[in-house]
This record gives C-alpha cells, sequence and structure tokens, in this order.
C-alpha cells in the first residue's frame, strides 16, 4: 500500500526592513581611482585586436578629472558598494556576525550614474554616495608597473571628506547598532578607496559621526 507523501510548507518570517541615514567622517585623505574612459579604449582595443596607434602623451590634468567619480549635477561621488565591502569584510573582525550574514542583512543605498564605456554608445551604471567636505586635490604617486618600471600616477585625493549614506536592512539579521558597529570597524579596518588599510595603507579611513561630529558639520 502506497504511503501518502504529506506536503510540508515552509513558513518564512516575513522581512522587517528599516532604513537609517549614517553619516561617516573620513579619518584620513580618501584617494579615488575610477577606470578612466582611455584605460577601458586601451583595453578594448587589445581585445578586439585593433590596430595599435600611436601612445599619447601623459596629461597629468587629464588623469586627474578622470579618475573621479561624477554625479549628475557635477558633485563628487564614490562607489557605495565599497562602504558595503569594508562593513561585510570587518565582519570578521566582529564575535556573533558572518560575513554571509553581513552580506545580506543590508544594502547601502546612494545615488545612479551612468558612466560612458569604452564601446561606442555603451553605458555602465555604478551606485554612488556623495564625497562632501571641499574639492580635491591632484595626487602625484610613484609605482612599479609592468616589470617593475616606474611610472608616474595622477590621482583625485579628498584631504577631509564626509558623507551621508542610507542603510536599508533588515531587522530580523542584524541590529542598527550591529550595523553601525560593522561600519565602524570597517571604517578603522578597512577602508575605502587606494592604498586602504586592507591593501596595507593608511588611506580612507572613517567612523560613523557622532553628536560632537553631526554639531560641526552644521
Amino acid at each position: 500500500m502506497a504511503i501518502a507523501k504529506k506536503e510540508v510548507g515552509i513558513e518564512l518570517p516575513p522581512l522587517n526592513v528599516g532604513l537609517m541615514e549614517v553619516t561617516l567622517i573620513g579619518d584620513s585623505p580618501l584617494i579615488v581611482h575610477a577606470w578612466s574612459s582611455k584605460a577601458k579604449k586601451e583595453m578594448l582595443d587589445k581585445q578586439t585586436k585593433a590596430p595599435k596607434g600611436a601612445r599619447e602623451a601623459k596629461d597629468p590634468k587629464s588623469d586627474f578629472e578622470a579618475s573621479m567619480y561624477r554625479l549628475a549635477d557635477g558633485g563628487y561621488g564614490f562607489p557605495s558598494v565599497a562602504f558595503k565591502a569594508a562593513a561585510v569584510t570587518a565582519g570578521t573582525s566582529v564575535a556573533g556576525i558572518t560575513k554571509i550574514q553581513a552580506r545580506q542583512a543590508f544594502h547601502i543605498l546612494g545615488e545612479d550614474a551612468d558612466i560612458k564605456g569604452a564601446f561606442a554608445g555603451s553605458l555602465s551604471r555604478v551606485n554612488l554616495v556623495r564625497i562632501e567636505g571641499g574639492a580635491p586635490q591632484m595626487r602625484e604617486d610613484m609605482v612599479r608597473v609592468g616589470m617593475g618600471s616606474a611610472d608616474l600616477r595622477y590621482r583625485a585625493e579628498f584631504p577631509k571628506w564626509h558623507t551621508k549614506i542610507l542603510v536599508r536592512y533588515n531587522a530580523n539579521v542584524l541590529s542598527e547598532a550591529q550595523i553601525l558597529n560593522l561600519l565602524n570597524t570597517g571604517g578603522f579596518a578597512v577602508g575605502v578607496g587606494e592604498w586602504r588599510p586592507e591593501k596595507d595603507g593608511q588611506y580612507g579611513l572613517f567612523h560613523v559621526a557622532t553628536e560632537r561630529d553631526l554639531e560641526a558639520l552644521k
């Protein structure tokens, strides 16, 4: 006699989604280095085996401008996912929170911006948070490329900076206090941008704004 199979439904707890605005204060300069249209075009030409033209002369000012992420109104931005990545990576330093939990529990929302691609007519959409605190300055660095040859890089650096982020989170997984702790730890141990602590540097450090910080910003 066949035994009838009993279907068992899976009950999932409803999402408990919250929104939280957080101000982050830079503790060390932020170095930005967006992929320039020139660099992407060179990569595409190599992959499509396009004929090589004469190498263009280095233009420090153009390289500086191209290193920045710009918002639709001309303001300065930085990928929102970088701040989430810093917080998620910091999860390994916070007891009781795994990277998987952190990755699935919250998102950082910014402003969408379309960046011109290497192929004619193509665009890539990136989500940016607004970087405030003053205009960037041009930074010159000596770097090693290829087989160890030296080259100069010109990028934008924000000496003093802060940003407001909007965090959308599942309160069933992480509380506001836990997310703030992740952000603080990420800002100290991981950072964002070039030469951050995660990459053996000391730039791109930040912390969650205190009441005194918020008063000072006013």
